[in-house]
């Protein structure tokens, strides 16, 4: 009797929990061959001339493999990678091992789906199957309310039909056994060096030492769910800046697969029955619905998410004046808030997302900059970085994504002043502010020369002066985006 030889083909699915193409291979009994690409257009450059896969992400990425790897190796398997291009190098495995299937989780948008593509066609003629798998999502797309096409635009009308007339499948169930790749080549996991990339020590000040893989995705649902028993207090917490515990932080394992929402899920019911129920536990599985929306809005535009215009198709001016947007880029706006969310950015590959909504508010609604431009350095340096949350929160913040509501920017001062109410945040990433006191610290601007030379701080020359009058440059703006707007309603 002749064996099936199924290749696994892994992307942003790297766990070996609740991986449905894994199973399904399992329950076939065949000789399965789990396989990683390091497809070298992730490492090129994005159309603004950002590193599209960056340090911090490709650090995240190679541990996560190198995780995924070990976890095979438990099993009595191993992971093979190659170099190259996955619609190349597979297809070349399937003739050198007689592979008679490949299984993987499909995707939603352009550059991947035009792999998926290129991949089917050269396998074509071959009577190779190519079987795809839904998996990256709470909701499994075929136990929606509605198909694809007819998905809510606005996210409240998505929650509510699906909260009514969903249900979530249980997690498919780890394999005990695998079989042997004793006489396969596995092929080496690449170093930073080895993509171009340079090391990087980590930052003490980093809100928490992110480790990629499963075992560590693992780990820390562990420890917030059950050791340190934060998830009774989430809803009142996340919404914090500074400190490991404010918010789960599980979505760099989420972005890559190492932990899967219906796992995350799951853990949560239990919480409920061993621990406690109430406000918090519904809003962590609230926020896994939002990242789910994103990725089904993506599923139903395509590549529109990725247009200046946005899912509205708005065609607002927007500007691409590289000297305000590195300034950006670089935290030095003279918004306190701003600058140390971009900081912790650059120097950690992470941001709350209070920060996340505040940046980019002020990149579009207070300069007027190119959305996509903030788009690609968050795609550049982001580990939790998921092509659809991301570009699809850009839309919304930008305003031509899934929101009714036309124009809105958030208070730079005033969200500070609220969520950072004793500075501590800012002095934390902002150490030429650290001696001003209480919540002068949100608006340095104001200090009088008195006070200024008081507390050692030079504003203009130890730490720049806003580089846009908050207000004014609000209403300017508004005034921009208006004109295409109400023209459309």
């Amino acid at each position: 009797m002749t064996i099936k030889k199924i290749l696994i083909w892994y992307r942003n699915d790297l766990r070996i929990h609740d991986h449905e193409p894994m199973f399904q291979a399992v329950q076939e009994k065949a000789q399965i061959i789990p396989f990683y690409c390091f497809d070298q257009r992730q490492f090129q450059q994005t159309s603004f001339g950002f590193p599209k896969t960056d340090n911090f992400r490709a650090k995240f990425l190679l541990q996560s493999i190198d995780d995924l790897n070990n976890s095979l190796k438990k099993l009595g398997s191993n992971l093979v990678s190659r170099r190259g291009y996955p619609e190349k190098i597979i297809p070349q495995l399937v003739e050198e091992l007689a592979i008679n299937a490949v299984y993987y989780h499909q995707e939603v948008t352009s550059e991947e789906v035009r792999i998926e593509n290129a991949l089917e066609n050269a396998l074509t003629n071959t009577g190779v199957q190519l079987k795809s798998f839904w998996g990256s999502t709470l909701y499994h797309v075929k136990n929606l309310p509605f198909p694809l096409a007819a998905i809510p635009e606005l996210f409240t009308d998505f929650r509510k039909q699906v909260a009514k007339k969903s249900t979530i499948n249980s997690t498919f169930s780890l394999p005990q056994k695998l079989p042997s790749l004793e006489n396969l080549e596995s092929g080496e996991i690449p170093t930073l060096t080895d993509l171009g990339l340079k090391d990087y020590t980590f930052d003490s000040r980093a809100v928490l030492n992110f480790k990629g893989g499963e075992t560590e995705g693992i780990n820390r649902l562990k420890q917030y769910f059950w050791l340190k028993n934060c998830l009774k207090d989430y809803k009142k917490t996340r919404n914090g800046m500074l400190g490991e515990d404010y918010s789960s932080k599980f979505s760099p394992w989420l972005a890559l697969g190492c932990l899967s929402p219906r796992y995350i899920y799951e853990e949560v019911k239990k919480y409920e029955v061993e621990r406690v129920k109430n406000d918090s536990t519904y809003w962590l599985i609230f926020e896994l619905l939002w990242r789910d929306y994103f990725r089904f809005i993506c599923a139903k535009h395509r590549n529109k998410i990725f247009y200046l215009s946005g899912l509205q198709g708005l065609t607002i001016p927007w500007q691409e004046d590289w000297d305000i947007f590195t300034l950006w880029q670089q935290g030095k706006t003279g918004y306190p808030l701003v600058d140390a969310n971009m900081r912790e950015l650059s120097m950690t590959g992470f941001m709350s997302n209070r920060g996340r909504q505040n940046v980019a508010s002020f990149l579009t609604k207070n300069l007027g900059i190119n959305w996509l431009m903030g788009a690609e350095w968050f795609e550049s340096l982001l580990i939790d970085y998921d092509v659809c949350s991301n570009y699809g929160n850009w839309n919304y913040t930008a305003g031509v994504g899934n929101d009714a509501r036309g124009f809105r920017y958030f208070n730079i001062p005033k969200q500070s002043k609220n969520y950072d109410p004793k500075g501590d945040y800012l002095r934390h990433w902002l150490p030429e502010l650290k001696t001003i006191p209480g919540d002068k610290i949100h608006e340095p601007w104001k200090l009088s020369q008195a006070e200024q030379k008081q507390y050692g701080v030079k504003i203009g020359v130890d730490y720049p002066r806003p580089i846009v009058d908050f207000f004014k440059s609000v209403k300017e703006n508004e005034k921009i985006y208006n004109i295409d707007y109400n023209d459309r309603i």
